[in-house]
């Protein structure tokens, strides 16, 4: 489990505030869904605040974007534009930083995300996000990477160009400024 500081009672309260708005603002991502029930389960799960706090603060601007009927879990994912701007500049995972002998980045995703208590994104999910707008058109975003990948010194990322969602892969120990990751959270 992660280690953190839990956000104030202010901090919570404006962070509520900021995902009623962006909730009414963005009822495409969760057609349906009902943002009283969602405020009540927040509230009734501060680790969870403490995550989604996390996803704001680094940028991610996380909003519901599914409800798992069978488990009533909500799904929050990072929905701002871009990629996540306090999650860029990261290689993929810790064997990867380990491996880099010059310059290395200040972290990796997984352990970044690992320390918010989040998940980053598979494949299928971002596909799936993807239909929800045009995001990472300027930027990518580092994903889950199949093992069998990852065994070979590799790792995935996605984003949006020409009107499409593409797949890439590179070196795990790669960074870059305008690649970081996006994370979903269940609540």
């Amino acid at each position: 489990m992660a280690k953190h500081k839990d956000p104030s009672f202010q901090q919570k309260e404006e962070l509520i505030n900021v995902l009623k708005t962006r909730f009414e603002e963005n009822m495409n991502r969760h057609k349906g869904l009902d943002w009283t029930k969602i405020r009540d389960k927040l509230e009734a799960n501060p680790g969870k605040i403490w995550s989604i706090y996390e996803m704001e603060r680094t940028g991610g601007q996380p909003d519901v974007v599914d409800q798992k009927k069978d488990t009533d879990e909500y799904l929050f994912y990072d929905c701002s534009i871009e990629s996540p701007t306090g999650r860029r500049s990261l290689c993929y995972d810790q064997d990867a930083l380990e491996s880099r002998k010059q310059n290395k980045p200040k972290n990796s995703a997984v352990k970044t995300a690992a320390s918010m208590g989040i998940e980053i994104l598979t494949e299928q999910q971002y596909l799936e996000f993807q239909k929800l707008g045009n995001f990472d058109t300027k930027t990518s975003s580092w994903l889950k990477t199949p093992s069998d990948i990852r065994k070979l010194g590799g790792a995935i990322f996605g984003d949006f160009r020409y009107n499409q969602v593409f797949i890439y892969h590179n070196g795990a120990e790669s960074y870059y400024a305008a690649r970081g990751f996006r994370a979903s959270l269940k609540l």
